[in-house]
């Protein structure tokens, strides 16, 4: 029941705030202005609506630690995207063309603030973490990341293998930040920058939409697999590459710190007490 609260909750502000960003359709500060906007308030939705369901302190949201781990998770993302880049530009297949647009960067930077918030709230802070608790680390990274992928078979240019890339580069990796730190600050971090460097700085398609110009008019081509096709390069082979080694860091470091939750053995709890009895 908490989870179903807890998803309807910050589900429904985030569904009025994108909503009302789409709305302005890219203008510049009113889509800037609302989606920092909306992505404050799904966050202190969050924290009320966890905070009372689970009637604890929601410390993957607490304030100490915070910009440091954005700051990482940032950093982090961004590398990422720019070496998907760079080795795309090293084939031959992806250019500059010229210049791009500030006002598009500048409106990126609110539609993508939003997005990363909304997703890491719903996916890692609701679903990943109640599901975990349940079935463990491992089945809850595999059936979340899967969520997350085919959640983006809706996109205008989307594909299956784009949705797979997806659930394997962003819904394995960013759980596993999530279970490395128990921290969502460090994958909202991560996925805001990813994010942007694509659509806002290299000028590139995210996730099979169209975005207004980043700082770069860039453009992609040659074998789907290697370039992402139209669904971007975050179906490229090198996105998914890194994704599996970032992920892979990531659980290294939750299981060093004992941060890995086992399966819940049920069926054998129950035998024990039956035997017990």
């Amino acid at each position: 029941m908490k989870l179903l609260i807890q998803l309807l909750a910050v589900g429904a502000v985030a569904g009025v705030g994108g909503a009302l960003t789409r709305a302005v359709q890219w203008d510049t500060l009113p889509t800037l202005a609302l989606g920092l906007a909306s992505a404050a308030l799904t966050l202190l939705v969050y924290v009320f609506v966890v905070g009372r369901t689970e009637r604890r302190p929601v410390t993957e949201l607490a304030r100490a630690g915070a910009l440091p781990a954005l700051g990482l998770g940032a950093l982090i993302g961004f590398a990422m995207f720019s070496a998907v880049i760079a080795d795309l530009a090293f084939l031959g297949d992806y250019r500059v063309d010229g210049y791009g647009s500030a006002s598009g960067a500048v409106a990126l930077l609110g539609f993508m603030a939003a997005a990363a918030v909304t997703e890491e709230l719903l996916f890692r802070g609701i679903l990943f973490r109640i599901i975990e608790g349940r079935i463990g680390t491992w089945w809850s990274l595999a059936l979340t990341g899967l969520l997350f992928g085919l959640m983006h078979l809706g996109n205008e240019d989307a594909n299956l293998w784009g949705a797979i890339a997806i659930a394997i580069e962003a819904g394995g990796m960013l759980a596993a930040a999530y279970a490395a730190t128990r921290s969502l600050w460090l994958p909202i971090g991560l996925h805001f920058a990813w994010n942007f460097a694509g659509a806002g700085v290299f000028g590139a398609e995210i996730s099979g939409n169209e975005a207004p110009d980043g700082l770069m008019k860039g453009v992609t081509s040659g074998p789907s697999l290697i370039s992402g096709g139209e669904f971007g390069p975050e179906a490229s082979i090198y996105s998914v590459g890194f994704g599996v080694a970032v992920m892979a860091v990531f659980l290294w470091l939750a299981h060093r710190r004992g941060a890995i939750v086992p399966r819940r053995r049920r069926d054998r709890a129950a035998a024990t007490a039956s035997i017990a009895q």
